[in-house]
C-alpha cells in the first residue's frame, strides 16, 4: 500500500514516470534492469533482500542507477550502512511528498540528498563498533540459538561464537546477547 502510494504521489509530477515497481528487495536488480530505471526508491525493510543489500547489488550491477532510502528507521547506523552500499539519499518517511520528489531530482543532477538531523547524529555517534563478523553472529544468535547451534550455522567453533558474543556485548554496553543484539538493531548497526 505505501508503495504504491509513493508511486502515484511521484507519478503526480510532470517531470518524474514511475516505470517500475517491486515488492520484494531480491527483486528490485531485475526490475530496474528490465525498465532501464534511473533512480530507484528503497525502503530499509524489504522482504526478501534488505533495501541496503538491494542497494548494494544495484551499485554492483547497475551501477549509473541512482538510489534513494526512503525508510521509518532514522537510525545513524542505517544511514552509515546506506552510504557504505551506495545509497545516494536517505530520508525518513515523515518527511514532506514534496521532498522526496525533490530528492530525485537532486540525485539525478548527481548530488547527495541526505536528512540534516540524521547526517548530525550520524556525526556525533560515530562509526559502528561491530565488525562483520560480530555482527552475523549476533544476528543468528537472536532467536535464542545456542553457541553450538551457531557454531554450526556458521562454520565457527563454539569457543569463536564466545568470544564474538563476548565482544558485541561488551561494545555495545549490554549485560548479554538479547541486549546487545537490541542494542545493536535500535543504533542501525545490524
Amino acid at each position: 500500500m505505501v508503495r504504491e502510494a509513493l508511486a502515484a504521489l511521484l507519478s503526480l509530477e510532470d517531470d518524474l514516470e514511475v516505470v517500475a515497481q517491486a515488492a520484494r528487495g531480491d527483486e528490485v536488480v531485475g526490475a530496474a534492469r528490465a525498465q532501464q530505471v534511473d533512480v530507484a526508491l528503497l525502503d530499509i525493510e524489504m522482504p526478501g533482500l534488505s533495501g541496503l543489500d538491494a542497494a548494494a547489488r544495484l551499485r554492483a550491477e547497475l551501477p549509473g542507477v541512482k538510489v534513494v532510502i526512503l525508510t521509518t528507521f532514522g537510525r545513524p547506523g542505517y544511514l552509515r550502512r546506506a552510504m557504505e552500499a551506495g545509497a545516494d539519499a536517505f530520508l525518513v518517511k515523515d518527511a514532506p511528498a514534496a521532498q522526496l520528489a525533490d530528492a530525485v531530482r537532486r540525485v539525478l543532477r548527481g548530488e547527495r540528498v541526505i536528512d540534516p538531523v540524521l547526517a548530525a547524529a550520524a556525526l556525533a555517534e560515530g562509526a559502528n563498533p561491530l565488525t562483520d563478523r560480530e555482527r552475523e553472529v549476533l544476528r543468528s544468535a537472536a532467536d535464542g540459538s545456542t553457541n553450538a547451534e551457531i557454531a554450526g550455522r556458521l562454520h565457527l567453533s563454539q569457543g569463536t561464537v564466545r568470544n564474538y558474543l563476548s565482544l558485541a556485548i561488551q561494545k555495545t554496553g549490554a549485560r548479554n546477547r538479547a541486549e546487545a543484539f537490541r542494542a545493536a538493531r535500535d543504533k542501525g548497526w545490524l
